[in-house]
């Protein structure tokens, strides 16, 4: 994406993380089991992350394509509220989203990794990837992570707005003792 600022510029004014699934929270494979199943695997640091996020105030998203259930379960049970699955057209979902709530475009964070990501990606405010996230993706992100989806890419661009904005270190001593 050209942009002359560096992606560190927009991490003050995000207060909204919407993120893909497949390939994102997780690492894009599928474990089918022979009763026609899908398995995915998601990381429990981005778990973490993406609870601290919520817990420090900042609206959190999933819009996916994708519809399994097991994942719509392991989100909700975070905390967290606004789960689209099977969502096919993201810009609509985008759009609603954003309006519901009164949010600027501009204050989103959005993690994508493939195609269907593309187009949410051109209107967000801080457009993020995976490492592993296909070179179409990677050329519109403002900010590209090390860590592979599924592998913490989440918990990396969730600590960085975090950490920027003074919320990250919510003295954990005290929650944890």
């Amino acid at each position: 994406m050209s942009d002359d600022k560096s992606y560190k510029e927009y991490l003050a004014n995000i207060t909204t993380f919407i993120f893909d699934v497949d390939g994102v929270l997780t690492d894009g494979t599928i474990t089918v089991t022979t009763d026609g199943e899908m398995l995915r695997t998601m990381n429990i640091k981005d778990g973490f992350a993406l609870k601290t996020a919520i817990d420090a105030g900042f609206n959190l998203c999933i819009i996916s394509g994708g519809s399994n259930e097991g994942v719509r379960k392991r989100l909700a049970g975070l905390g967290i509220k606004d789960i689209f699955l099977g969502s096919h057209n993201k810009i609509e979902q985008l759009n609603s989203y954003l309006e519901q709530h009164t949010i600027s475009k501009s204050q989103v964070l959005y993690m994508g990794d493939d195609i269907p990501d593309y187009p949410v990606m051109k209107l967000v405010g801080l457009p993020c990837c995976p490492q592993d996230a296909v070179p179409e993706i990677k050329a519109v992100s403002k900010y590209i992570s090390h860590k592979n989806g599924g592998k913490g890419a989440v918990r990396d661009v969730i600590e960085q707005v975090l950490k920027v904005q003074g919320k990250w270190n919510g003295n954990f001593d005290a929650k944890y003792d």
